[in-house]
């Protein structure tokens, strides 16, 4: 079965372009479209696609308000945001609302079709400009990640039992995660990193590696410390107190 989508953006070139583009995807189908949060909201209750791909700033109704929504009226639908902001007063709420993935414009198109298949499988997708937000946000204590980041972090189980059960790695139980120590000194200096928002690419330049090398050492710590992306890893090493 593919993953049906529902494209949501005021911009019709936009919508297009997606919609030309998804349709490429053999696993993908784009059921349906619109151009405000209040035709989202409609179009997701006739429709119920698997994931709705939005932008934040729609008239009628925006996007942070319109995922909230429909996070209550269709729990399983899995919510992505694809904008051109990444600062702290968008990620924020829209991670607050309930979205499963919060991506910019400017993302190649086969990063997307990943992220996509990701977030439907249940997993989270963070641009790293947003993560670097949440990492912020969360080393100031300015909110509860047990009561905020937890709702999403981790797959919705209601949610799930609509759709296919996401890959379990390592182990569910939060205080049997593994500590630092089980990190090389190069994994501690990518998870550090990875916490500060950086991209893989990112952390390649500063750190005088390759890409792919970075991509291994990322495996490896993920293994290693039971999580199942980059964005956990990244928000269970601030939980902790191992990076600031």
């Amino acid at each position: 079965m593919p993953i049906t989508i529902l494209l949501a953006d005021d911009h019709a070139m936009v919508r297009r372009g997606l919609h030309v583009f998804l349709t490429t995807q053999q696993d993908m189908e784009v059921v349906g479209e619109a151009s405000n949060g209040q035709e989202a909201l409609a179009q997701a209750e006739l429709l119920k696609p698997d994931v709705v791909l939005m932008d934040l700033h729609m008239p009628v109704m925006d996007g942070i308000e319109t995922a909230r929504r429909l996070r209550a009226l269709m729990p399983g639908t899995r919510i992505i945001v694809l904008t051109s902001f990444s600062d702290q007063d968008h990620v924020v709420p829209a991670v607050r609302a309930g979205v499963k993935g919060y991506l910019l414009k400017d993302i190649d198109p086969e990063d997307l079709a990943v992220a996509i298949r990701n977030v439907h499988a249940g997993q989270v997708e963070l641009h790293p400009a947003a993560a670097g937000q949440l990492m912020h946000v969360l080393a100031s204590s300015e909110w509860s990640i047990n009561d905020q980041l937890s709702k999403h972090i981790t797959a919705d189980q209601s949610a799930d039992s609509q759709h296919q059960e996401p890959k379990q790695v390592g182990k569910s139980n939060e205080t049997s995660l593994g500590g630092p120590d089980m990190l090389t000194r190069r994994e501690q200096e990518v998870l550090g990193l990875i916490a500060q928002g950086l991209s893989n690419k990112e952390i390649a330049v500063q750190l005088v590696i390759t890409e792919k090398t970075v991509k291994t050492h990322v495996s490896h710590l993920l293994d290693k410390l039971g999580l199942a992306d980059r964005t956990q890893a990244a928000l269970h090493a601030v939980r902790n107190g191992w990076v600031v």
